[in-house]
């Protein structure tokens, strides 16, 4: 019979009784044991700080917070055996704002897609999003990213999409401590009306930064800040918001947690803090 049984399920008589000897038994269940052990650090790096991730987050944050060290083939085996799910990038729906008017100014693109100058405070890139929380209600936030290291500068949050989201958003880059800018320094955006509006070019002026823009249609233009856009809809609380304060507040939380405690794969698997530090020191 156990002859027949191997013939159909094409194993040999030998792996059979291999399979179920007590010495193969022993193995898979120190495997087992093993495995459990990665199973919990894993989870421990996946739920760090409240926010899902990926294997080379994970990764990175098991050896920037635990000081434990995996190779990414291990990882992915155990998030695959005990069904690890990490957050699915979405493809961004964002859609262009209004076209600016006669009175509005578009200007050349003088970053090119050159996003990684190794010099903090150089090249500065700025964008609006939306958010959904609380069945369907609707904000804005407008970011100032750093390209080099992309640190998150200064962010505003509203519900109105006005030129002040943008232009407050300049404001509170002027109150970072942290910021010193680069010679050189200019701000990258869309050719939205915001960035279009005299009004905002004028404070742009008034920090002595120069402007550039994205050619019109290219999302490429301005990757790193969409990149950001979806990696913080997939991790950060946003659905759960009952209240704008609520939404500010895990606004706030998370640009803590970006910033701070994100590891990067192409930052050295450093955060954007610690990559702007290491800038600085090599500089």
């Amino acid at each position: 019979m156990v002859s027949f049984l191997c013939e159909i399920a094409g194993v040999s008589r030998s792996g059979f009784y291999n399979y179920f000897s007590l010495q193969a038994q022993e193995r898979r269940e120190r495997r087992e044991e093993k495995d459990l052990i990665l199973k919990e650090n894993i989870i421990n790096a996946f739920h760090f700080k409240r926010r899902k991730k990926g294997a080379r987050q994970i990764k990175m944050t098991l050896e920037g917070q635990f000081r434990i060290t995996y190779n990414l083939k291990r990882i992915r085996r155990i998030m695959r055996k005990y069904k690890i799910v990490c957050p699915i990038r979405r493809t961004n729906p964002y859609q262009k704002m209004l076209k600016a008017t006669q009175e509005h100014t578009i200007l050349p693109n003088l970053l090119n897609q050159e996003f990684k100058q190794a010099i903090p405070g150089k090249v500065l890139l700025t964008d609006i999003t939306y958010l959904y929380y609380d069945n369907r209600q609707k904000a804005y936030l407008s970011t100032i990213k750093d390209s080099s290291t992309n640190e998150i500068l200064a962010y505003n949050v509203s519900s109105r999409m006005t030129l002040d989201l943008a232009t407050d958003t300049l404001v509170k880059l002027t109150k970072n401590k942290r910021v010193k800018f680069a010679e050189g320094a200019f701000i990258h955006s869309d050719q939205g009306v915001h960035y279009t509006s005299p009004t905002f070019q004028k404070h742009v002026k008034k920090l002595g930064l120069g402007q550039s823009m994205s050619r019109r249609g290219n999302c490429w233009d301005n990757a790193p800040l969409e990149s950001f856009f979806g990696h913080f809809k997939d991790e950060a609380y946003i659905k759960p918001c009952n209240t704008i304060e609520e939404l500010k507040k895990e606004i706030r939380r998370y640009m803590t947690y970006y910033n701070n405690f994100r590891y990067q794969w192409n930052l050295k698997k450093m955060t954007p803090v610690q990559y702007r530090n290491h800038l600085l020191q090599v500089a």
